[in-house]
């Protein structure tokens, strides 16, 4: 696991990280205020910023490191300190199959986004999805603490998370994350970016019940 691991930071973590962010970057609207759930040591965010210097983005964590790249808020997993459509734009990048409740943290999302989610996650599809899928995350996450649940969806699941949540869904797979030849093993179609927008007319509705019915 060790030789796997080193392998992991130098050779595909810092592509990871870069490739993503140039995928995330392109999605969010000009001049928004970014929140990144389950952030890790918000390099990602970093280089986010980086190639978009009108974005601010601050993150959240069960778990602050002790080094990060952005402001980094603690939280319970479950409920996020935020008023409703706080931010216009939410970040899930590899989180949602770590988490206990993916749907309720995938709604604390919606609630305090006033334009987009991003996600990025996995999907359990093709040969050997599941074994690869673990392997990758016990080497990418164990070394860090986080723990791992290996809570993958296949993507009739996913798409059907999405119609119960009544959002606008873009979808990518093609993502290009790993190196040759890792991509081969690594890549296929086991990643996927989806992008979320609300309904306004739901966002509305969302807004006068919660007028109607204060906490």
């Amino acid at each position: 696991m060790r030789i796997a691991e080193f392998a992991h930071r130098h050779y595909v973590a810092d592509r990871r990280a870069r490739v993503l962010s140039f995928h995330v970057a392109d999605l969010i609207p000009r001049d928004a205020r970014v929140l990144d759930i389950g952030c890790g040591d918000g390099l990602v965010a970093h280089r986010i910023m980086r190639l978009r210097p009108d974005l601010s983005v601050r993150g959240i964590d069960v778990r602050v490191r002790d080094k990060t790249w952005i402001p980094v808020e603690l939280f319970d997993g479950r409920s996020l300190p935020y008023g409703n459509a706080s931010v216009d734009t939410v970040l899930f990048l590899d989180v949602l199959h770590h988490v206990e409740d993916a749907l309720g943290l995938l709604r604390e999302g919606l609630r305090v986004s006033r334009h987009t989610v991003l996600i990025k996650d996995h999907i359990l599809e093709g040969f050997l999805a599941g074994p690869t899928l673990r392997f990758m995350d016990r080497t990418g996450n164990l070394r860090q603490g986080v723990p791992v649940r290996y809570e993958y969806w296949r993507r009739q699941r996913w798409l059907q998370v999405f119609e119960s949540l009544k959002v606008r869904v873009t979808w990518k797979q093609s993502l290009g994350l790993y190196p040759w030849p890792a991509q081969w093993v690594f890549e296929r179609r086991l990643h996927f970016i989806a992008s979320l927008e609300a309904d306004p007319a739901q966002k509305l509705g969302d807004g006068l019940n919660a007028l109607r019915n204060p906490l």
